[in-house]
């Protein structure tokens, strides 16, 4: 169902009811702080990158990333698919340096957390992978898959190490 057709389902059951109206308004405006999407989601690098990564073109994915990065430096989202790509390239010092900054930006970032996790123990730190899994526990109060995703991961690991 569509938004629109949604708020107006809801209204009629709201007046049908004899309830009062939400405060809040029911249809969305375009404004980018209610909307919950980051300016790194809006970028059309970004869009391409990411849709690139689901491809494994890392390297193409990177050049768009880069770019996008130029225009917004301090952007941990941007920082974060450029350790990815990093990471999957096997380009790890680079993918330390993106992670780091993005972490450094944001330091709960879901994504940068579980990927650096990951690449810890690609390199045999699994102590260092579990620092960030304790990072994600603390940031997903409710659960999230970058905490199921690194936990997992960790698991695996040590099941392989065993």
């Amino acid at each position: 169902m569509t938004q629109p057709k949604l708020a107006l389902l809801t209204l009629g059951v709201l007046l049908s009811l004899g309830l009062a109206l939400p405060a809040a308004p029911l249809f969305a405006d375009d404004d980018d702080s209610s909307s919950g999407v980051s300016e790194a989601a809006k970028d059309p690098d970004v869009e391409k990158a990411r849709m690139l990564l689901d491809y494994d073109n890392y390297p193409k994915a990177l050049k768009r990333l880069k770019k996008a990065l130029e225009r917004d430096p301090d952007n941990p989202d941007i920082h974060n698919l450029l350790g990815y790509s990093y990471r999957k390239l096997d380009r790890v010092e680079e993918a330390f340096t993106h992670y780091r900054e993005a972490l450094r930006l944001q330091p709960g970032h879901l994504g940068a957390n579980e990927y650096i996790g990951e690449l810890y123990l690609k390199l045999d730190q699994p102590e260092k992978a579990e620092q960030h899994l304790k990072v994600l526990d603390a940031e997903c109060l409710f659960g999230c898959d970058e905490y199921d995703k690194l936990k997992d991961a960790i698991a695996k690991y040590r099941k392989r190490k065993s």
